[in-house]
C-alpha cells in the first residue's frame, strides 16, 4: 500500500457544515489515519460565511475527532491531496443523482494525479441534507437543531439575522 493512502481528503465549501458532512468525516476518521477536510474558496459563489468562519465552524465541530485536520485550498482538489499527502478523496453520496456527478468528479481526478475516491454512502438520516436547505429552513424561521450542532446554529441564526 503506498503510504499516502493511509491519509484521505474530503473536500467542499462547507457552508455551513451539517451532520451529515460530520458523519462522512468521522467514518472516514475510522478507516484512515489522518483525514483532511479541504474547505474550498470558490470566488463565483456567494458564500454566507467566509472561508476562515468555515474553518473556525470545523475546527470547533470536529474537535472531537483527533485525526480529522482542516485547511482551506484554492484550484485543484488534487493539487491539496498531493500537497497533504492524500491519496484518497473521501465522498459522501446522498443519492443516485450524486454518484452520477462525483463518479465524473473521480475519474477527472484520478486521470489529473492518481488519486482515488472513496465513496460512503450518507446516513439515511441525512440523505436529504444539504447546507443549502439548511440555511433557507433558518430563513424561515425553521428548527434546525436535528441537522447541526448548537454552536453552527447560533452562528448561523446570527449571521442570517445581519441580512
Amino acid at each position: 500500500m503506498k503510504p499516502e493512502a493511509r491519509i484521505a481528503a474530503c473536500s467542499g465549501s462547507f457552508d455551513p457544515v451539517t451532520y451529515g458532512h460530520l458523519d462522512i468525516f468521522g467514518r472516514a476518521a475510522q478507516l484512515y489515519d489522518e483525514v483532511w477536510v479541504a474547505v474550498f474558496h470558490n470566488a463565483s459563489k456567494n458564500a454566507l460565511f467566509s472561508v476562515e468562519e468555515r474553518v473556525e465552524l470545523l475546527r470547533e465541530t470536529t474537535a472531537d475527532i483527533p485525526n480529522v485536520r482542516i485547511a482551506s485550498f484554492q484550484g485543484l482538489v488534487v493539487d491539496f491531496c498531493k500537497e497533504h499527502g492524500a491519496g484518497v478523496l473521501v465522498r459522501g453520496v446522498r443519492a443516485a443523482s450524486d454518484f452520477d456527478y462525483e463518479l465524473q468528479m473521480a475519474q477527472m481526478n484520478y486521470g489529473l494525479r492518481g488519486i482515488e475516491t472513496v465513496f460512503i454512502p450518507t446516513n439515511p438520516l441525512y440523505s436529504f441534507l444539504s447546507s443549502s436547505m439548511v440555511k433557507d429552513v433558518v430563513k424561515w424561521g425553521g428548527d434546525i437543531s436535528p441537522y447541526v450542532p448548537e454552536f453552527v446554529q447560533s452562528r448561523l441564526i446570527e449571521r442570517l439575522r445581519q441580512e
